[in-house]
């Protein structure tokens, strides 16, 4: 039912109740209202309707009333209860302290039409029940509307944590997806690299070197053999956060694996020069891995993109970080980050390699930087860890 009906209700029950309570009353208690009184009380009751509207119009409108209503003489009339609902939707609807002031003007102004046109003393009963009543339904108003806030309040704070519950669950599937492109980008763009240039080997001397181009076949299968491998270690990984039981079947890579990561670049004709500087401590394992993708994938675009089979790859052990720095002379034509307009001593945007390097970095609190400059494509990383890792 709508508001507005249902205090024209309100209304008519209030009016009602005014005019029958004097017929019924048994005791003669209360003063049965005369034409003039019924007249008043109409319009008392009457504004009512409008109390949600303009609740401090309502209460001046129906205190004008019984005020005028005492001063024609009537007294202990049912038309009171008119007054202490406008006392209420004020106490309700407006702010505490000015409703609280506005309810007592209302009651002192009555109080005193009482004992100056009833002839009644100020500690007269009537006089303290009116103030008790005035007092009351401010009092009622002041609970529900307190009650009311509270509830809005405990509800807007479900909603809030309902949208939040759902901006992570949304968080949560977009990192997750990332983060499995960017484990399989990673776990196959090396192998499929070293494959391709295997397989052009193969090709150019197939018929003239056919034990080479063996070899490069033998190359292609281990790479294979590797990226399946490494790909069945991936899922393994990437079903582990919900499935603990579901572990990987080999661990996870990290610069343990390097020599052998090496080894397959140089056989596919990549002369990597290492150097290693500071005491090489063991690392976390998440740092390791972040280490091993990183060089991985600086090597792949080393072989692919690079103006000759060169790169330099060093790592340095910090106290509390590793520093990895991986360069190759780069092709203007061909380099990362070249063809789109790479600023010589700004971050490229790159290909998904690079962006999965910084994704990485990143995470682990790190940095990353990789910038073409005096000719060759340069690739710094800087991954913190603590201590020694398990």
């Amino acid at each position: 039912m709508r508001p507005s009906v249902m205090d024209a209700l309100l209304a008519a029950v209030v009016y009602g109740i005014s005019l029958l309570v004097p017929v019924l009353d048994e005791n003669g208690d209360t003063q049965p209202l005369t034409v003039r009184g019924a007249i008043v009380g109409a319009v008392i009751c009457a504004s009512l309707a409008f109390r949600r509207r303009w609740p401090v119009a309502v209460l001046a409108v129906t205190a004008s009333g019984m005020a005028a209503y005492v001063v024609s003489g009537g007294h202990k009339s049912p038309l009171m209860l008119a007054t202490m609902i406008a006392m209420y939707t004020c106490a309700l609807r407006r702010p505490r302290r000015e409703a609280v002031l506005e309810a007592a003007a209302v009651a002192a102004l009555l109080t005193g039409m009482s004992v100056v046109f009833g002839n009644r003393g100020w500690l007269g009963p009537e006089i303290i029940a009116m103030i008790a009543q005035s007092a009351l339904a401010v009092a009622v108003g002041i609970a529900v509307g307190n009650r009311r806030a509270y509830v809005a309040a405990v509800e807007e704070r479900a909603r809030r944590a309902e949208r939040t519950r759902e901006e992570e669950a949304r968080r949560r599937v977009i990192d997750e997806r990332l983060r499995i492109a960017r484990e399989l980008h990673d776990v196959l763009a090396h192998h499929i690299a070293i494959i391709n240039v295997q397989a052009g080997v193969a090709t150019h001397v197939m018929e003239t070197e056919p034990d080479q181009a063996k070899e490069s076949l033998a190359h292609i299968r281990r790479a294979a053999r590797s990226s399946l491998e490494e790909v069945r270690t991936a899922i393994g990984l990437l079903r582990r956060p919900d499935d603990p039981d579901e572990a990987a079947v080999e661990p996870s890579p990290g610069l343990d694996g390097l020599p052998d990561l090496i080894a397959g670049f140089v056989a596919a004709g990549l002369i990597v020069d290492q150097k290693v500087a500071g005491t090489p401590v063991d690392l976390p394992a998440a740092v390791g891995l972040t280490a091993y993708r990183v060089v991985q994938e600086a090597l792949t675009n080393a072989s692919r993109h690079a103006s000759r089979p060169y790169a330099d790859l060093e790592l340095q052990y910090l106290p509390s970080a590793l520093r990895i720095h991986v360069r190759n002379p780069a092709d203007p034509a061909a380099g990362p980050g070249s063809s789109r307009g790479l600023d010589p001593l700004e971050l490229g945007e790159g290909g998904h390699g690079l962006l999965g390097m910084r994704e990485r970095a990143h995470a682990l609190g790190g940095t990353f930087a990789a910038r073409l400059a005096d000719g060759r494509f340069e690739v710094r990383v800087l991954l913190p860890h603590e201590g020694t890792g398990t």
